[in-house]
């Protein structure tokens, strides 16, 4: 009897703790019906997906990008769904045209409400063909842009408040092989971000950290391969575009949004990836031995003509495009991936995607 009472007592116990953990996330709840919401690596990909969605929502846009063409089509469209916009180039890397850049945010709208870092890059290939600046520009993008981003937003959020979302990647939480440079940065800014948001709640800033698994945002084409391109960029855009194994670009948009409006201060996106992570934390050993032996199936170092990043624009075969990619490419027609500057290519995938 006594055994059933005191399952009983935790029981009740668990059940008062998720009920008061519910109403308090709830209290957390914001519209973000005239926010300001600036979005790094805005113009494209899982940026532009974002954007829609805050669109929708009757939120005012800053994009930040590096590229004027990709942000001017960008924001033509973010327009013409009713937006209000102002897109800015800039290189989150460079902390002079961050500030320069929120300036002209906080000029137009005179606050910030919502900071969003999503920018990115990714090199692809094996660690004998990654160079010391490889690192360093994984590094100053993951690292160092969403630090430039959130130590010029913070005062002015401090006093009404604020939210922040660090899009980190499973990446994050695990070492992907041929994939190192980007690992290292994602890990710092899962650390980064992990660390701002115990220190900001006090001043109701709420960080989120998002640890996306596969998404199917079309950035296959955009991203740089090293070694064997060709079956580098094969594997990644095929991985990329797999069912049950990638996600929706705008069902993932929506859990991060919906994490945003109630100041979650994790998400992690797809089972696979809430998979890997858990059994990293269980079993890091056996996940380690793992990763070692999927290494081994990835394409293989060559010469040194590997040490030269090509796009996955360049290193298109007749595994990618095909049918196996179908899915990623029509998410980089949809989601301004198509950048010009390689027309053949392009027209390739986008008679993939159609």
């Amino acid at each position: 009897m006594k055994g059933v009472l005191r399952l009983a007592t935790w029981a009740t116990l668990g059940a008062g703790a998720w009920v008061g953990s519910r109403a308090l996330r709830e209290r957390r709840r914001i519209s973000f019906l005239g926010r300001v919401v600036v979005i790094t690596g805005g113009s494209r990909g899982l940026g532009l997906v974002l954007a829609r969605r805050f669109a929708d929502e009757g939120a005012k846009l800053a994009l930040l990008a590096r590229s004027d063409e990709d942000l001017e089509r960008a924001a033509q469209e973010l327009r013409e769904r009713g937006a209000d916009v102002e897109a800015i180039v800039c290189d989150v890397a460079d902390e002079a045209q961050v500030n320069a850049a929120l300036r002209q945010v906080l000029d137009r709208w005179g606050r910030v409400d919502v900071l969003i870092n999503n920018a990115g890059i990714i090199q692809v290939g094996p660690l004998e063909h990654m160079s010391r600046q490889d690192f360093q520009d994984s590094i100053d993008i993951h690292f160092w842009g969403p630090y430039h981003t959130m130590q010029a937003v913070i005062p002015h959020m401090r006093g009404t408040g604020g939210r922040i979302v660090n899009i980190a990647s499973i990446g994050g939480k695990i070492a992907v092989p041929h994939l190192a440079p980007y690992t290292a940065g994602k890990f710092a800014l899962v650390g980064l971000s992990d660390a701002l948001r115990a220190e900001l709640r006090k001043d109701r800033i709420y960080v989120t950290t998002v640890v996306p698994g596969l998404m199917r945002t079309g950035s296959p084409p955009n991203a740089l391969f090293k070694g064997r391109n060709q079956q580098e960029y094969a594997w990644f855009a095929i991985g990329d575009a797999l069912p049950g194994l990638s996600i929706d670009a705008d069902q993932a948009a929506f859990q991060i949004i919906e994490a945003c409006r109630y100041g979650d201060p994790a998400l992690t996106i797809t089972l696979p990836a809430k998979l890997a992570a858990a059994a990293n934390n269980v079993a890091p050993n056996l996940v380690g031995h793992i990763t070692a032996l999927v290494n081994q199936f990835l394409p293989r170092p060559t010469s040194s003509a590997g040490d030269q990043a090509r796009s996955g624009w360049e290193s298109q075969s007749t595994a990618a495009p095909s049918l196996l990619t179908k899915l990623s490419d029509q998410a980089s027609v949809e989601n301004n991936q198509l950048r010009g500057d390689e027309p053949e290519a392009e027209r390739a995938l986008a008679a993939n995607a159609s």
